[in-house]
Protein backbone atom coordinates (compact mmCIF):
# COMPACT_ATOMS: atom_id res chain seq x y z
CA UNK A 1 0.00 0.00 0.00
CA UNK A 2 1.24 3.50 -0.68
CA UNK A 3 2.16 5.56 2.23
CA UNK A 4 0.43 9.86 3.02
CA UNK A 5 3.82 10.85 1.53
CA UNK A 6 3.68 8.72 -1.61
CA UNK A 7 0.22 9.48 -2.12
CA UNK A 8 0.87 12.61 -1.68
CA UNK A 9 3.57 12.93 -4.12
CA UNK A 10 1.41 10.83 -6.96
CA UNK A 11 -1.54 13.23 -6.53
CA UNK A 12 1.24 16.67 -7.43
CA UNK A 13 2.77 14.75 -10.34
CA UNK A 14 -0.87 14.21 -11.96
CA UNK A 15 -2.07 17.97 -10.79
CA UNK A 16 1.72 19.52 -12.83
CA UNK A 17 1.11 16.61 -15.29
CA UNK A 18 -2.89 18.12 -16.04
CA UNK A 19 -1.86 21.40 -15.99
CA UNK A 20 0.95 21.38 -18.38
CA UNK A 21 -1.68 19.30 -20.63
CA UNK A 22 -4.05 21.70 -20.82
CA UNK A 23 -1.32 24.50 -20.89
CA UNK A 24 0.02 23.09 -24.23
CA UNK A 25 -3.12 22.36 -25.67
CA UNK A 26 -4.45 26.11 -25.07
CA UNK A 27 -1.05 27.21 -26.46
CA UNK A 28 -1.72 25.00 -29.79
CA UNK A 29 -4.98 25.86 -30.26
CA UNK A 30 -4.05 29.70 -29.93
CA UNK A 31 -1.42 28.95 -32.60
CA UNK A 32 -4.02 27.13 -34.53
CA UNK A 33 -6.57 29.88 -34.16
CA UNK A 34 -4.53 32.58 -35.06
CA UNK A 35 -2.91 31.26 -37.73
CA UNK A 36 -6.74 29.93 -39.50
CA UNK A 37 -7.52 34.16 -39.14
CA UNK A 38 -4.42 35.35 -40.51
CA UNK A 39 -5.09 32.72 -43.50
CA UNK A 40 -9.27 34.69 -43.66
CA UNK A 41 -8.04 38.04 -43.20
CA UNK A 42 -4.89 37.51 -46.37
CA UNK A 43 -7.80 35.64 -48.30
CA UNK A 44 -10.67 38.63 -47.93
CA UNK A 45 -8.20 41.39 -48.94
CA UNK A 46 -6.60 39.93 -51.63
CA UNK A 47 -10.06 37.24 -53.27
CA UNK A 48 -7.86 35.89 -55.80
CA UNK A 49 -8.36 32.46 -54.88
CA UNK A 50 -11.60 32.53 -54.39
CA UNK A 51 -12.74 34.97 -56.99
CA UNK A 52 -11.29 32.14 -59.50
CA UNK A 53 -13.06 29.47 -57.82
CA UNK A 54 -16.62 31.55 -57.59
CA UNK A 55 -16.07 31.92 -61.10
CA UNK A 56 -15.49 28.23 -61.90
CA UNK A 57 -18.52 27.13 -60.04
CA UNK A 58 -20.68 29.15 -62.15
CA UNK A 59 -18.88 28.25 -65.52
CA UNK A 60 -18.92 24.52 -64.51
CA UNK A 61 -22.51 25.03 -63.52
CA UNK A 62 -23.44 27.01 -66.56
CA UNK A 63 -21.83 24.50 -69.13
CA UNK A 64 -23.71 21.38 -67.35
CA UNK A 65 -27.17 23.49 -67.60
CA UNK A 66 -26.57 24.67 -71.61
CA UNK A 67 -25.40 21.18 -72.45
CA UNK A 68 -28.04 18.78 -70.62
CA UNK A 69 -31.36 21.01 -69.62
CA UNK A 70 -32.46 17.61 -67.58
CA UNK A 71 -30.86 14.84 -65.43
CA UNK A 72 -32.03 12.14 -63.89
CA UNK A 73 -31.33 11.80 -59.76
CA UNK A 74 -27.87 9.17 -60.71
CA UNK A 75 -27.40 11.61 -63.35
CA UNK A 76 -28.07 14.96 -61.09
CA UNK A 77 -26.08 13.46 -57.92
CA UNK A 78 -22.82 12.48 -59.82
CA UNK A 79 -22.17 14.95 -61.59
CA UNK A 80 -22.69 17.50 -58.78
CA UNK A 81 -19.99 15.31 -56.33
CA UNK A 82 -17.45 15.59 -59.96
CA UNK A 83 -17.85 19.71 -60.45
CA UNK A 84 -17.20 19.66 -56.46
CA UNK A 85 -14.27 17.32 -56.67
CA UNK A 86 -12.86 19.42 -59.22
CA UNK A 87 -13.41 22.84 -57.53
CA UNK A 88 -11.51 21.28 -54.35
CA UNK A 89 -8.62 20.20 -56.06
CA UNK A 90 -8.28 23.99 -57.62
CA UNK A 91 -9.06 25.22 -54.43
CA UNK A 92 -6.37 23.33 -51.75
CA UNK A 93 -4.19 21.44 -53.71
CA UNK A 94 -1.37 24.35 -53.76
CA UNK A 95 -1.71 24.71 -50.06
CA UNK A 96 2.03 24.08 -49.58
CA UNK A 97 3.10 23.80 -53.03
CA UNK A 98 2.61 27.37 -53.47
CA UNK A 99 5.00 28.63 -50.35
CA UNK A 100 8.13 29.75 -50.96
CA UNK A 101 11.32 28.44 -49.25
CA UNK A 102 11.61 31.62 -47.18
CA UNK A 103 7.84 30.99 -45.93
CA UNK A 104 8.34 27.89 -44.84
CA UNK A 105 11.22 28.69 -42.91
CA UNK A 106 8.87 31.22 -41.11
CA UNK A 107 6.80 29.18 -40.54
CA UNK A 108 9.28 26.81 -39.06
CA UNK A 109 10.33 29.26 -36.45
CA UNK A 110 6.66 30.97 -35.82
CA UNK A 111 5.11 27.66 -35.19
CA UNK A 112 5.00 23.87 -34.69
CA UNK A 113 4.54 21.44 -37.53
CA UNK A 114 0.87 19.67 -35.92
CA UNK A 115 -0.30 23.27 -35.14
CA UNK A 116 0.14 24.77 -38.88
CA UNK A 117 -0.86 21.21 -40.79
CA UNK A 118 -4.35 21.46 -38.25
CA UNK A 119 -4.91 25.26 -38.84
CA UNK A 120 -4.19 24.67 -42.94
CA UNK A 121 -7.07 21.64 -42.36
CA UNK A 122 -9.41 24.06 -40.64
CA UNK A 123 -8.97 26.88 -43.40
CA UNK A 124 -9.09 25.05 -46.19
CA UNK A 125 -12.88 23.07 -44.85
CA UNK A 126 -14.34 26.47 -44.36
CA UNK A 127 -13.45 27.11 -47.53
CA UNK A 128 -14.37 24.32 -48.99
CA UNK A 129 -17.72 24.20 -47.44
CA UNK A 130 -18.20 27.69 -48.53
CA UNK A 131 -17.65 26.67 -52.20
CA UNK A 132 -19.97 23.54 -51.67
CA UNK A 133 -22.76 25.27 -50.23
CA UNK A 134 -22.07 28.06 -53.14
CA UNK A 135 -22.17 25.01 -55.57
CA UNK A 136 -25.14 23.24 -54.22
CA UNK A 137 -27.19 26.37 -54.15
CA UNK A 138 -26.14 27.38 -57.52
CA UNK A 139 -26.70 23.76 -59.36
CA UNK A 140 -30.19 23.13 -57.77
CA UNK A 141 -31.10 26.88 -58.72
CA UNK A 142 -30.61 25.91 -62.52
CA UNK A 143 -31.00 22.31 -62.32
CA UNK A 144 -33.87 21.43 -59.43
CA UNK A 145 -33.10 19.78 -56.36
CA UNK A 146 -34.68 16.41 -56.13
CA UNK A 147 -33.61 15.62 -53.16
CA UNK A 148 -35.78 14.34 -50.61
CA UNK A 149 -33.76 14.70 -47.58
CA UNK A 150 -32.41 18.46 -47.64
CA UNK A 151 -30.93 18.21 -44.17
CA UNK A 152 -29.20 15.00 -44.72
CA UNK A 153 -28.26 15.88 -48.26
CA UNK A 154 -26.20 18.94 -46.82
CA UNK A 155 -24.89 17.35 -44.21
CA UNK A 156 -23.06 14.88 -46.18
CA UNK A 157 -21.68 17.87 -48.14
CA UNK A 158 -20.32 19.18 -45.16
CA UNK A 159 -18.51 16.04 -44.52
CA UNK A 160 -17.07 15.69 -47.87
CA UNK A 161 -15.99 18.79 -48.06
CA UNK A 162 -14.16 18.62 -44.80
CA UNK A 163 -12.65 14.98 -46.13
CA UNK A 164 -11.50 16.72 -49.67
CA UNK A 165 -9.96 19.72 -47.55
CA UNK A 166 -7.96 17.44 -45.04
CA UNK A 167 -6.57 14.37 -48.36
CA UNK A 168 -5.73 17.61 -50.27
CA UNK A 169 -4.49 19.75 -47.78
CA UNK A 170 -2.07 16.45 -46.11
CA UNK A 171 -1.27 15.79 -50.01
CA UNK A 172 0.02 18.63 -51.37
CA UNK A 173 2.39 18.75 -47.61
CA UNK A 174 3.59 15.42 -49.38
CA UNK A 175 3.64 16.45 -52.83
CA UNK A 176 5.41 19.60 -52.00
CA UNK A 177 8.77 17.70 -51.21
CA UNK A 178 8.71 15.75 -54.18
CA UNK A 179 10.45 16.99 -56.98
CA UNK A 180 7.34 16.60 -59.32
CA UNK A 181 5.00 18.11 -57.21
CA UNK A 182 2.49 17.94 -59.79
CA UNK A 183 2.48 14.72 -60.98
CA UNK A 184 2.49 13.63 -57.81
CA UNK A 185 -0.47 15.35 -56.51
CA UNK A 186 -3.23 12.91 -58.58
CA UNK A 187 -0.72 10.11 -58.21
CA UNK A 188 -1.13 10.26 -54.27
CA UNK A 189 -4.62 11.19 -54.12
CA UNK A 190 -6.16 8.61 -56.29
CA UNK A 191 -6.45 5.83 -53.13
CA UNK A 192 -7.46 7.91 -50.76
CA UNK A 193 -10.25 10.12 -52.90
CA UNK A 194 -11.91 7.52 -55.00
CA UNK A 195 -13.56 5.40 -52.11
CA UNK A 196 -14.40 8.97 -50.84
CA UNK A 197 -16.03 10.22 -53.55
CA UNK A 198 -17.81 6.82 -54.03
CA UNK A 199 -19.42 6.36 -50.33
CA UNK A 200 -20.33 9.95 -50.96
CA UNK A 201 -22.10 9.18 -53.91
CA UNK A 202 -24.06 6.39 -52.81
CA UNK A 203 -24.86 8.28 -49.68
CA UNK A 204 -25.94 10.89 -51.27
CA UNK A 205 -28.43 9.09 -53.67
CA UNK A 206 -29.87 7.67 -50.97
CA UNK A 207 -30.26 10.88 -49.44
CA UNK A 208 -32.39 11.83 -52.73
CA UNK A 209 -34.42 9.11 -52.48
CA UNK A 210 -35.19 8.98 -48.88
CA UNK A 211 -34.26 6.37 -47.95
CA UNK A 212 -34.22 4.94 -44.17
CA UNK A 213 -32.64 7.87 -42.22
CA UNK A 214 -30.57 4.96 -40.05
CA UNK A 215 -28.73 4.27 -43.06
CA UNK A 216 -28.12 7.67 -43.38
CA UNK A 217 -26.96 8.16 -40.05
CA UNK A 218 -24.45 5.16 -40.49
CA UNK A 219 -23.11 6.46 -43.74
CA UNK A 220 -22.40 9.45 -41.88
CA UNK A 221 -20.69 7.49 -39.57
CA UNK A 222 -18.65 5.99 -42.13
CA UNK A 223 -17.47 9.40 -43.56
CA UNK A 224 -16.89 10.77 -39.90
CA UNK A 225 -14.34 8.28 -39.32
CA UNK A 226 -12.88 8.58 -42.99
CA UNK A 227 -12.28 12.40 -42.39
CA UNK A 228 -11.08 11.78 -38.53
CA UNK A 229 -8.52 9.34 -39.66
CA UNK A 230 -7.27 11.50 -42.69
CA UNK A 231 -6.49 14.15 -40.19
CA UNK A 232 -5.29 11.58 -37.68
CA UNK A 233 -2.73 10.68 -40.86
CA UNK A 234 -1.84 14.18 -41.26
CA UNK A 235 -1.08 15.20 -37.63
CA UNK A 236 1.41 12.36 -37.76
CA UNK A 237 3.10 12.41 -40.95
CA UNK A 238 3.44 15.93 -41.38
CA UNK A 239 6.07 16.38 -38.42
CA UNK A 240 8.38 14.03 -40.27
CA UNK A 241 7.93 15.42 -43.68
CA UNK A 242 8.19 19.07 -42.46
CA UNK A 243 11.79 18.17 -41.09
CA UNK A 244 13.26 17.22 -44.41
Amino acid sequence: MFSIVEKSRIGHFWLYACKAAILHILKASDQILRFTLKELRSEWRQRYTINGILLQVFASVMIVYLAVRMLGDPAWNAIFWIILLFLSINAIAKSFIGDSRGKNLYYHALMKPVNLMLARIIYNSLLNILLALVSLGFYSLLMGNPVAFQGYYLLLTILGSIGFAATFTLLSALASKGGSSNLLMPVLSLPIIIPLLLILIKACKRAMDGIDPEQLLSDMLVLFLLDAMVIGLAYMLFPSVWKD
